[in-house]
This record gives structure tokens, sequence and C-alpha cells, in this order.
């Protein structure tokens, strides 16, 4: 049995929100490093990505699936069991991803700062 995904895996101060690049769409990077552990559930999924609007999680979804990243899993059974896992393609992008996410740790001021300047003040 895999451990929970922990709720505040992308709290609102993580710099994975401020990173400039994204690929497929805003939340695939972040669907990747939740399935980077093995397979889950889309209620599991929800978890971390609470502010994630359903609809929105499954356009990414359907989206990492169609470019190979992710495959989706019915499972048989009483109850209805879909679980999503990483492709060895979207595990390839697991490197990718953490360079990406050490480079927004590292210049978060930066980020920070040149978001506040473009925001006009109320």
């Amino acid at each position: 049995m895999r451990a929970p995904l922990d709720p505040h895996m992308f709290d609102p101060v993580c710099p994975s929100t401020l990173i400039p690049l994204r690929f497929a769409d805003k939340w695939a990077g972040m669907v990747v490093r939740c399935l980077e552990d093995g397979p889950r559930r889309f209620s599991e999924l929800r978890v971390p990505l609470r502010t994630v609007s359903a609809k929105s999680l499954t356009a990414s979804l359907r989206n990492l699936q169609r470019d190979g990243l992710v495959t989706r899993t019915e499972r048989p059974g009483p109850e209805r069991h879909v679980e999503y896992a990483l492709t060895p393609l979207g595990r390839s992008m697991l490197p990718v991803i953490e360079a990406l996410c050490a480079w927004g740790a590292a210049h978060w001021d930066e980020l920070l700062d040149a978001r506040e300047a473009a925001t006009p003040a109320v």
C-alpha cells in the first residue's frame, strides 16, 4: 500500500506556481509529481491539487494521456476503480520537473518581485 499524498504537497507558497515554464498545461507538472510514487485514483490527486477544479484536472489527465505521459486503467470489480499512472515517457519528465522546481526555489525572491512589480496597485 502506498502512503497517501501529502495534502500540503503544493502549498500556496510553493515555487511551482511561479515557474514561468510549463508543459502541456498549468497542472501537468504537478500531476506528474503526484504520480511519481505509483498509480493514483482521481480522488487521491485532488488532495494535494485541492485548488484545481475537477474539470481542469480531468482535462489535464486527458492531455497527459494523449501525449503518452500517463495511462488510465479501469479496474474491474463491484465499484468502478480508475487509476492513473506514469508511463516510461512520463517518468522521464521527473528529472526535468525536479530541475524546474529547484530553479524556482533558487529564484523565488526574484520571481515574486517581478510578479509584484507587474501587478497594478489598487
